[in-house]
């Protein structure tokens, strides 16, 4: 593994996690789910603080995986640099054959601001990095009659972003990680991504770290800034987005608030 900087460093952590689990998808079969999700979980999370502990000794990690004692261990608090990763974000899709919307998550929170990230999609063979942003792809008003696509929950779609799809005239895609999801809204495959529903740093910091430094629109539902690193790693709400339709999104939002 060639480490540059933390740039590639994330992309190669990313990578190589993601290529582990394709092998413990291939080695392990699909016929006890709760095991091979058990199993990805706890391997991807072993390799990447081993990783992390080895070539950023100095650093801190905040992991889904990790324990609730872990979590908060005061030293993340002060500390300047802390690596957010999710060694496997959607595990369901991950147990299910010939399901490709699954990632992994290693981003890098520096002195206040998220400072580097990746997000591997390895059963799409692809990995979305800071090192080199996606481009965005331009929408245009003009094609389908102005409609657009919100990616939500394969499972569990708010019901407000159902009242908000009809009210600015979207369509709603369902598709599984936060990391598939809001990776679709750099790759076209979607126009935005709205969630209200539950979620925590590890579930958005990578791939919002790839979306900002792509130019893509990023905050909370209500307009204010995305934080990580907080004490309560809860982050309830997101919306990414194509620059263009952030604003249409947010006033729409507001709207079904008032």
């Amino acid at each position: 593994m060639t480490i540059r900087d933390d740039h590639a460093l994330a992309a190669d952590l990313a990578t190589e996690a993601g290529e582990r689990l394709l092998e413990t998808r291939r080695r392990t079969g699909f016929g006890d789910a709760a095991a091979l999700r058990a199993e990805g979980d706890r391997s991807a999370h072993v390799f990447l603080m081993e990783s992390l502990a080895r070539l950023r000794p100095s650093d801190c990690v905040l992991s889904e995986e990790a324990t609730r004692e872990e979590r908060l261990d005061p030293r993340r608090q002060s500390a300047s640099r802390v690596w957010i990763v999710d060694p496997l974000d959607g595990t369901r899709e991950f147990s299910e054959e010939g399901r490709a919307d699954w990632a992994v998550h290693v981003a890098l929170w520096d002195r206040g601001a998220l400072a580097a990230g990746a997000v591997a999609l390895p059963a799409q063979g692809r990995t979305l990095t800071t090192a080199e942003p996606p481009t965005l792809p331009a929408f245009d008003p003009a094609a389908n009659n102005g409609r657009f696509r919100i990616a939500v929950s394969r499972t569990r779609p708010p019901e407000f972003v159902q009242k908000l799809a009809y009210l600015v005239g979207a369509d709603l895609v369902p598709i599984g990680s936060a990391g598939a999801k809001i990776s679709a809204v750099l790759t076209g495959e979607v126009e935005a991504y709205v969630h209200a529903g539950g979620q925590f740093e590890w579930d958005s910091a990578a791939p919002v770290a790839v979306a900002q430094a792509a130019g893509a629109h990023a905050s909370r539902i209500d307009g204010s800034p995305l934080t990580y690193n907080q004490v309560d790693p809860s982050l309830p709400d997101i919306l990414v987005s194509l620059p263009d339709l952030a604003s249409a999104l947010l006033a729409g939002i507001r709207d079904l608030h008032r």
